[in-house]
């Protein structure tokens, strides 16, 4: 009986071979530890796959203390149906993550071992790379933190990943490569015995435990999604001023913790506004004024930093939609997205 757990039996025309195909597909995740946060939030995405029995995830995180890490992620890697490379400039940089897990994966791809599916976390310089000729996730290949809502970008990821496994089929023969893996562990092809395999004990795959932040955490996280508000906007309205003759921007820092935004056309102000870091009493956040020389606690939308059992994120109050948008988990580029918009809104009515 060949150890290839499926769940329906039937008989090869050798009987030296019966197999077992199993409606469960064992998904590999390769990434840099760098982007770990972002693969736990992937993970979550994926639930309703592995709850309907569809998927059973692995990654290093879930290797057995005493085990040899090398050999527990090959062998993982070798047995994969479906392996997720969560692709980053950290991934990318990572020799073992390169040259060893993507190698591998790609070439059980190409012998239709496989299914790799390349999953942009981050932009990076991608496009080159031996994956590269894959169709990538999530939709156009856009690198999940660039997306204005992450959930909506892992959202995709799981529904190609659904898509891949319903193309596996559930009755897929097992492969050269796994019925050699199969063969009874008391013989070898030279008929010599060989020393049996210890069977691993069964355990979950709903192994990841909550996350705690810091306050040195969310206020590092704050600064940061200023600072990348900064650039977004310097960036955007360079460009608005290249796309259209009779507009004129002025981007001005005002020191480490605001800045401030002008539009003109024809020489007129058309629109202004200042984002800074600041608030009032424990209310604290990125704040967003219509006037450029307003201060830090006189403004009219704040993003706040929240977080979940995963990550930090960041959130609007609201105060210029009726507070429709509290909810939403904004990652940086969508918490700039939601401030440009607010400035670019006075150019469009």
């Amino acid at each position: 009986m060949v150890a290839f757990s499926f769940g329906i039996t039937f008989q090869y025309p050798s009987d030296s071979f019966r197999a077992k195909i199993q409606l469960m597909a064992k998904l590999f995740f390769s990434y840099s530890h760098a982007d770990e946060a972002l693969r736990n939030k992937l993970e979550v995405h994926l639930t309703m796959l592995r709850r309907q029995g569809l998927i059973e995830p692995w990654h290093d995180r879930r290797i057995a203390v005493g085990s040899e890490l090398d050999a527990s992620i090959s062998k993982h890697l070798e047995e994969a149906d479906v392996i997720l490379l969560l692709i980053s400039a950290d991934f990318l940089a990572s020799e073992y993550c390169y040259s060893k897990e993507m190698v591998r994966a790609i070439e059980r791809h190409d012998a239709g071992e496989a299914r790799v599916i390349p999953v942009i976390l981050r932009p990076c310089d991608w496009h080159a790379a031996p994956f590269g000729k894959l169709l990538a996730a999530p939709r156009d290949g856009k690198a999940v933190t660039l997306w204005p809502n992450e959930d909506e970008a892992f959202t995709d990821v799981a529904v190609k990943v659904r898509e891949a496994v319903k193309g596996l089929g559930v009755a897929q023969a097992p492969s050269a490569v796994q019925q050699a893996r199969s063969k009874p562990s008391g013989s070898s092809a030279a008929g010599t015995s060989s020393v049996p395999l210890v069977p691993e004990l069964p355990r979950s795959s709903n192994l990841r435990v909550k996350r705690e932040f810091s306050e040195l955490d969310r206020d590092q996280f704050m600064h940061d999604a200023f600072e990348y508000i900064a650039r977004f906007f310097e960036g955007s309205l360079e460009e608005l001023q290249k796309r259209n003759a009779d507009i004129k921007t002025r981007y001005q820092r005002i020191d480490a913790r605001q800045f401030a935004a002008y539009v003109y056309r024809n020489g007129e102000k058309l629109a202004e506004c200042s984002i800074g870091l600041g608030g009032f009493g424990r209310q604290n956040g990125v704040v967003f004024s219509y006037d450029a020389s307003a201060s830090g606690n006189s403004f009219n939308e704040m993003l706040n930093v929240g977080y979940d059992s995963q990550s930090l994120y960041l959130k609007a109050l609201g105060m210029q939609s009726l507070g429709q948008q509290r909810d939403e988990k904004l990652s940086h580029q969508g918490a700039a997205e939601h401030l440009w918009a607010l400035l670019i809104g006075r150019l469009q009515r």
